[in-house]
């Protein structure tokens, strides 16, 4: 039977699709497929909640094509992290639901080295957003005692995410609290196992893992934000020093120990750098 429209595109007309795609594509097809699985499923997420229409990723039949390298990797990939970001509206003014903003703004102040327990203890006066600041976050490892604390450095979309979910939080009944993150449906201060949830729930929005697959749900912890920081800003060019004092850290081996998964590719691309020494 011929498909009309997407009301008969269900599941097993999806594996036949996704299964001509494997077997006539070339190179790594697995990986192919996969990207084309995970790029359709905000699609159908959009055509279910806009049509009523059950998804057909929601269906159990439904082929799963895994990512020949799907093995959750100590830093993050560039591509992850923009997916992440586009999945909760990408920044666009537009989009006013509290929770795609909320997260939006969690998952850029992630990407700037914070540690969980240091972005969920942010409270409102800890915001500097005019000097593109946040602070002092918790204290220092082993100087908690002496009350110390640090400032983290925003970048710009970071301060405008932040920004537009205060507006959002606005509207929430408990606008009032100190804390700067709150739960959705009411509820006060987010959690670690709150934050921990939403990370995994976005990134299988995003078409990284198999949602109803108990093995495919710890895709990410938040903590692979802050080993992705470090790369970022050694690849950079920062100083080992620098990264440290804007990390938190007061030993030098925090840095290698957290940047070093992707140390052969930082030290290939400053071979590279280098051109034609003679």
């Amino acid at each position: 039977m011929a498909v009309t429209d997407f009301t008969h595109c269900d599941a097993p007309a999806l594996n036949v699709f996704f299964r001509a795609h494997y077997d006539g594509g070339k190179g790594e097809r697995q990986g192919g497929t996969h990207t084309l699985q995970r790029n359709l499923r905000p699609f159908f997420k959009w055509l279910s909640d806009e049509y009523d229409h059950p998804s057909p990723y929601d269906d159990p039949r439904l082929q799963r094509y895994a990512h020949p390298t799907d093995v959750r990797p100590t830093t993050l990939s560039e591509e992850f992290i923009h997916d992440l970001l586009q999945i909760t509206g990408g920044g666009n003014p537009r989009v006013r639901a509290f929770e795609k903003v909320r997260d939006h703004a969690i998952i850029r102040v992630l990407t700037e080295g914070l540690r969980a327990e240091e972005l969920l203890s942010l409270r409102l006066d800890h915001l500097h957003l005019s000097d593109g600041l946040v602070g002092p976050v918790t204290p220092l490892k082993e100087a908690r005692a002496s009350g110390e604390g640090r400032f983290v450095p925003l970048q710009p979309k970071t301060v405008v995410a932040i920004t537009r979910y205060l507006r959002a939080r606005d509207s929430h009944k408990r606008a009032s609290d100190p804390w700067l993150w709150l739960g959705t449906r009411g509820r006060d201060k987010l959690t670690y196992s709150g934050l921990y949830r939403m990370l995994n729930r976005r990134a299988a929005d995003a078409g990284y893992g198999n949602p109803d697959d108990p093995e495919s749900k710890s895709i990410i912890h938040p903590h692979q934000f802050r080993h992705t920081y470090s790369h970022d800003l050694l690849s950079a060019g920062v100083s080992e020093g620098d990264v440290m004092t804007l990390a938190g850290w007061k030993d030098p081996s925090m840095v290698r120990r957290y940047a070093a998964d992707m140390a052969t590719s930082r030290a290939h691309s400053a071979a590279q750098k280098l051109g034609d020494r003679y």
